[in-house]
């Protein structure tokens, strides 16, 4: 069955990010899995970074009248 991924929004990378350090935390998970998941952790918190980046911006012109 394949699975359709929805948009990555802020709120669903941060619980993604969640689930990956309460996973690491549980140090069950084998070395190919924790390279895996130290990659896609790498990617989220570079989403995250640039969606917070974008939104400063963005209120920066609404409040600046920019």
């Amino acid at each position: 069955m394949s699975k359709t991924k929805s948009p990555l929004t802020y709120e669903s990378a941060v619980r993604e990010l969640q689930e990956i350090v309460t996973h690491l935390q549980e140090e069950t998970a084998s070395m190919d899995e924790l390279s895996e998941k130290v990659r896609r952790a790498s990617e989220l918190i570079k989403f995250c970074r640039e969606k917070l980046r974008s939104t400063e911006e963005e209120v920066g012109k609404v409040l600046g009248g920019e």
